[in-house]
């Protein structure tokens, strides 16, 4: 079951960083009641669980991006880690497959509050191309969508995908599901190195619930003022 105790919190803000002052710099600039945290894999690796807890102490919902796609028990009990830090979502590849899906489904439904558990589909850096070169032809589209249904059959809380598959896969999925869509950048933002990306507002009006977004807040001089400017331009897409 969705659960969450901000729910009209949809920005997630991506920690993309390599030293712990940088992100603690920027974090003392963001506010709680306006956005969650993630943790991908540089930063946990330099600075481990120790890291999650000092910003989950600073009032931040957290969620540990890691991608764990290894054999079904290994990663049911990586889930179960990540459970015990308390953090408010996690991931896995659904490429890993319906066993190791479901073994880390059940593992988590063993616990008092669960972390959400969502399924990494296509990453947002890879196109038809690049899905040809390592032997799954067709497009991102097709992909994604497959891989949403077997993360759904496997009881998953939703999936990760850009936001433009995001109106594909509510259309065929239903509403009552999570999607958490990187490749998300404010008008004028450079794109970066992720090659299927929209717009705040496109994206949301595509579907998504939760927007990841990094360097266009992380790098900005105010960040916080990046935040409450999408915020407006969100709330302005609720009342159409």
């Amino acid at each position: 079951m969705i659960q969450s105790v901000k729910p009209s919190v949809r920005l997630i803000v991506a920690l993309d960083f390599a030293a712990q002052s940088p992100a603690l710099a920027l974090i003392d600039q963001l506010d709680p009641a306006h956005c969650r945290l993630k943790v991908g894999k540089e930063l946990f690796t330099r600075l481990g669980p120790a890291f999650v807890e000092t910003l989950q102490q600073r009032g931040f919902e957290v969620f540990l991006d890691l991608k764990f796609h290894d054999i079904p028990n290994t990663v049911a009990a990586a889930c179960e880690a990540a459970a015990d830090l308390g953090v408010w979502m996690v991931n896995v590849h659904v490429t890993g497959g319906q066993r190791m899906l479901e073994a880390a489904r059940e593992r988590l439904s063993r616990m008092t509050q669960p972390p959400l558990l969502i399924g990494v589909t296509v990453l947002t850096s890879l196109d038809a191309a690049d899905l040809t070169m390592i032997g799954c032809p067709g497009s991102p589209p097709e992909r994604v969508l497959a891989l949403a249904r077997l993360a759904q059959s496997a009881g998953l809380d939703g999936i990760v995908c850009s936001p433009q598959e995001a109106a594909a896969v509510r259309e065929a999925l239903g509403n009552d599901w999570l999607l958490v869509t990187p490749g998300v950048r404010p008008a004028g933002s450079a794109t970066g190195d992720q090659k299927r990306v929209m717009t705040p507002v496109e994206a949301i009006a595509a579907g998504a619930s939760h927007l990841v977004i990094g360097r266009p807040i992380t790098q900005a001089a105010r960040p916080l003022d990046v935040i409450n400017q999408i915020e407006r331009e969100l709330a302005g897409l609720d009342t159409i």
